[in-house]
């Protein structure tokens, strides 16, 4: 595995690309993105506002220990740091809503959620990863050491 340049979050366009999903769930047509996508409301750490993003379940074939996703643009995502601030969140997979704690994963879990989704996922694994800033070559042992330099959030419900 080879680290190229991380990318900063997306801004202008490619940000509002980024945020097209969100209107599927805000049309109640989530049930369209399956599994493996998850809508997160959050709140702002600053403004105080609940805000919404679309993120991926990299764990999509087995929630039965909560819903794991990756923080792709690194430690500076705004989603990410507002979790930080506030792990107490509501998130909607399909049409079903849920009220959840956010729960920050060890480098060594990442890297063992990277590789079950680069064995499940390969080529897309491949390519998500050379988007974060990681050039894999689709093993196991690259697609861990990608996932241990990723942060991982996993959601478990709240009781």
């Amino acid at each position: 595995m080879k680290v190229t340049e991380r990318p900063d979050p997306p801004t202008g366009l490619r940000k509002a690309l980024f945020r097209a999903p969100i209107h599927l769930y805000r049309w109640h047509l989530g049930f369209l993105l399956g599994g493996r996508f998850l809508l997160l409301e959050h709140i702002g750490r600053k403004s105080g506002k609940t805000r919404q993003v679309v993120l991926e379940v990299v764990n999509s074939s087995d929630v039965s220990e909560g819903y794991v996703v990756g923080v792709g643009f690194g430690p500076k995502t705004d989603w990410y740091r507002n979790l930080l601030a506030q792990n107490d969140v509501t998130i909607q997979v399909g049409s079903k809503r849920l009220p959840v704690t956010a729960e920050f994963l060890s480098p060594d879990e990442g890297g063992e959620f990277m590789t079950r989704y680069g064995a499940e996922h390969p080529k897309v694994g491949v390519r998500l990863c050379k988007m974060m800033g990681f050039e894999v070559d689709g093993s196991a042992d690259d697609f861990r050491q990608a996932g241990r330099q990723i942060r991982f959030v996993r959601f478990r419900t709240r009781s």
